[in-house]
């Protein structure tokens, strides 16, 4: 097997390891972000309930895209976690505080102490979401990178326009995701108040849908290059807005299963254009995109360790995909809140 195809293979794992995290910890935000929307305990035991059982398996998702960049794509790495340190640690500061809000909110009875871990919850799950959009952000527009890969901007670079829109498209999108997913769970008066507040965040994302788009094709023209040149390519988008649209046809039909899943369908197909207006390169230089820039070939690691880890990743992520499909199994249906419960 050539270097090349080596690369590339590892190119697409790593894109199928981050749209599993996405649509499977991007639910697991969007419930804690919907834990704004309601002050009664219960129904906050019912939002942690949903994804108890589930959030820490689907956080494996982004150890194996932490691990594959570090081992794979080294120069990447060093790019990513030394120009996006600060974004970095912010992001993995949301992601303890959550994790800690969680398996610490129900320990008490205080209501003054849930009420300090709920807050903790949402604003984690909001930071996390609006973080990963900002990133994904800046990729797409590119970031400033010498020639040696280095990294050359300032923290305030990252917060540009069109970064923080994409951040709050990402919010829009795991508020919709996660909307769903609560009344796919729940039943009852908050079921009924759920779907009203789940069509209100369909229609949200859709607009920022619809904003969004026009603003990559007025901001990052290069993302359309690719579908100009392939004109094929372009059933990925409009796979990606038929998807979109089946959200809230299948949610006004009351079938939330079909609409969570056209909702996970969005998130694939999403970022498949990702990929594709992006691709080959996993880190863009504004300097000179040409020659600075990170691509999958440019960045890799020898063939000898794409090899191993191939192996290595052949046996462990049907082990990960087996041990979700067994948990989501387990689990599956309405929650009902029980003394072991949150």
């Amino acid at each position: 097997m050539s270097e090349f195809t080596l690369s590339f293979i590892w190119y697409l794992v790593i894109g199928v390891a981050v749209i599993f995290y996405v649509a499977l910890d991007g639910f697991d935000l969007g419930v804690g972000i919907m834990n704004f929307f309601t002050k009664k305990d219960d129904e906050r035991r019912i939002f942690l309930n949903s994804i108890g059982p589930v959030w820490d398996g689907n956080e494996v998702w982004l150890v194996i895209v932490g691990g594959a960049l570090f081992a794979g794509f080294p120069d990447v790495y060093a790019t990513l976690f030394s120009g996006f340190y600060n974004l970095c640690m912010i992001l993995l500061a949301g992601l303890i505080f959550r994790a800690v809000a969680i398996e610490f909110r129900s320990k008490r009875k205080s209501m003054k102490w849930r009420s300090i871990w709920d807050a903790v919850f949402s604003v984690s799950s909001l930071l996390i979401s609006f973080g990963l959009g900002v990133t994904l952000g800046n990729l797409i527009i590119g970031i400033p990178l010498n020639e040696n890969g280095d990294f050359v901007g300032s923290f305030a670079l990252f917060f540009r326009p069109f970064p923080i829109l994409i951040g709050l498209f990402t919010i829009s999108l795991l508020m919709m995701h996660g909307s769903i997913y609560l009344a796919m769970k729940t039943e009852g008066a908050l079921h009924k108040r759920l779907r009203v507040w789940a069509k209100r965040c369909i229609m949200i994302f859709v607009g920022f849908y619809v904003v969004t788009t026009v603003a990559t094709w007025i901001g990052a023209p290069h993302m359309f290059e690719r579908f100009r040149e392939n004109p094929w390519f372009l059933v990925v988008p409009l796979l990606a807005l038929l998807s979109i649209l089946n959200v809230p046809r299948m949610f006004t039909r009351n079938s939330d299963g079909w609409a969570f899943l056209s909702s996970c369908g969005c998130i694939l197909l999403l970022f498949c254009v990702f990929g594709i207006g992006t691709f080959p390169y996993l880190v863009r230089s504004t300097i000179n995109p040409d020659t600075a820039s990170l691509t999958f070939f440019n960045s890799s690691a020898s063939v000898l360790t794409l090899k191993v880890l191939l192996i290595i990743v052949a046996i462990g992520v049907p082990l990960v995909l087996a041990y979700g499909t067994m948990i989501y199994r387990v689990f599956r249906g309405k929650v009902k809140l029980e003394k072991s419960s949150y």
